[in-house]
């Protein structure tokens, strides 16, 4: 008999990644700031185009600088206008896509901003290593802009 080597199974990969994503989608929705930063890893890939009208948009790095995106955003958007919702959740190893619509209005300006986005997370041991959100930039500066 030859010697078994052991290996996480890919559909286990995926629901290990599923689980990450639905916890930080949870964590995103109540606004747990403390829960964020326990889920995105120490160092983070995070790619959100630079936009210099728009306050919370700006690169991060760490667990905390990713969590205080969401933060900061809250600051300068009114909570009660935030939506968003996913259309398209997909999953394949430890990476994942989701595709939805978000808007929501700019406290200091009173504009809303409003457009499709994508989300392509990476989860690594239990923790998201990868955000890079496309998004209606143009929509969210103008709305940014008096």
């Amino acid at each position: 008999m030859s010697p078994t080597l052991t290996t996480t199974a890919p559909d286990s990969v995926a629901e290990a990644t599923r689980a990450v994503v639905r916890e930080f989608l949870a964590a995103r929705l109540a606004g747990d700031t403390r829960r964020l930063v326990a889920l995105f890893a120490e160092e983070v890939d995070w790619l959100l185009a630079e936009n210099p009208a728009v306050p919370w948009i700006r690169p991060r790095y760490t667990a905390a600088d990713c969590a205080a995106q969401f933060t900061e955003l809250m600051e300068h958007c009114v909570p009660e206008d935030a939506r968003a919702s996913v259309d398209t959740f997909l999953v394949d190893g430890t990476d994942a896509v989701l595709l939805g619509r978000l808007a929501g209005t700019v406290r200091a300006t009173g504009k809303s901003f409003e457009g499709p986005f994508a989300l392509h997370l990476t989860a690594e041991d239990g923790r998201i290593t990868r955000h890079h959100l496309y998004e209606n930039s143009l929509s969210i500066a103008a709305a940014c802009t008096p």
